[in-house]
């Protein structure tokens, strides 16, 4: 996981909290992360206001141009003489859902060509509807880019972006396109079993076993959303913890891949040499089966890596605290509610990484 992408990802775990924390500590802007007020108030404006357009179409070339970073709108600045500008204050963007709209409508026209993989997340939201946003913006596998308003490359130096000097971006010219490799999970479904004698779920030992068991499936895809093949394509995946000692996880249908033994636990796949990826192709690594009994006695954690030759990996984890496991299983065995809805709510709740 990249640096720009832990911000990211700490800032929707922990919220307000993160921001809180980037305060106290006088967290400094630099190589991955920025800090803006917005001027947007939507009094006198329809649409993000020039000056907040500005910042972000600077930001999506410097960082997309370098190695990704994030913009935390509605936060204060002050300069310090040794660390430079430093985190000072909250200033809470007015209806940050409507200026979270603004910046949506925005991105795809502040670069040449547009930065299609800029991604934002409302951190807080309080009654009035204020509160702030965090803006992803990861490296560009189509550099440069130039921002429309004023036709300028721009690079990330220290904490600011600056325009790229001639021979910086005639490097970037000449810089051979890499492969990008995402993950997809497909094929998912979710329901709450009997407890059939061929799974062997409860073993005869137990009282008074459950009478039903919740099976989630779903399988591991690699997109290549790049212009390029890519080659040798791999899959690490590992159980970190089950949540009880009748859940069990399950890894199938990879009979087409190289497996590589590891630990017990862990699942290794890379594509066959002869196997080649071409541009937008999908390839199936392999299935996944997670059997999750009502009796919850620590968290699930499950993480894996994919990627490929010359390619950056790409960190996924599956994480549900015991209290959240335990709840989830009773509510998928009861049947009050939909499958359809408790799927979506596994998936974008408890699935974190760049799916």
């Amino acid at each position: 996981m990249s640096r720009a992408e832990d911000i990211f990802q700490k800032l929707i775990y922990f919220g307000e909290d993160a921001i809180d924390e980037f305060i106290v500590n006088r967290q400094s802007e630099e190589l991955f992360l920025d800090f803006k007020q917005a001027v947007s108030s939507g009094k006198n404006f329809t649409t993000l206001h020039r000056d907040d357009r500005k910042n972000l179409a600077k930001a999506i070339s410097g960082f997309g141009n370098s190695e990704g970073g994030v913009i935390i709108w509605g936060v204060e600045c002050s300069r310090d003489q040794e660390v430079g500008d430093v985190a000072k204050a909250k200033t809470k963007i007015q209806n940050v859902h409507r200026f979270l709209s603004w910046v949506e409508n925005a991105i795809s026209g502040c670069t040449i060509p547009s930065h299609n993989k800029v991604r934002n997340h409302i951190i807080c939201c309080d009654k009035n509807g204020d509160g702030f946003l965090a803006t992803y913006i990861p490296k560009s596998d189509i550099a440069p880019l130039m921002t429309t308003g004023s036709n300028t490359i721009y690079i990330r130096s220290g904490s600011n972006n600056v325009p790229a000097p001639y021979a910086v971006i005639a490097g970037m010219f000449g810089r051979a396109p890499q492969p990008n490799i995402e993950l997809m999970m497909g094929d998912r479904s979710l329901e709450a079993l009997e407890n059939a004698e061929e799974d062997m779920l409860y073993p005869n030992s137990i009282d008074n076993p459950p009478e039903h068991y919740v099976k989630i499936c779903f399988s591991l895809q690699a997109f290549n959303s790049s212009n390029v093949i890519a080659r040798e394509l791999y899959l690490s995946c590992r159980t970190l913890e089950s949540g009880s000692e009748y859940n069990k996880v399950r890894f199938a249908n990879y009979n087409q891949m190289d497996y590589i033994p590891g630990i017990e636990g862990q699942l290794n796949l890379i594509t066959r040499p002869e196997l080649r990826l071409p541009p937008r192709g999908v390839i199936r690594f392999c299935k996944v089966e997670i059997i999750l009994s009502p009796f919850i006695d620590d968290d699930f954690k499950l993480e894996g890596v994919i990627g490929a030759d010359k390619a950056a990996p790409r960190d996924f984890r599956i994480y549900i605290p015991k209290n959240k496991l335990r709840s989830f299983v009773a509510r998928v065995i009861r049947g009050d509610e939909s499958n359809t809805m408790l799927l979506n709510e596994f998936f974008n709740d408890y699935v974190l990484g760049e799916i």
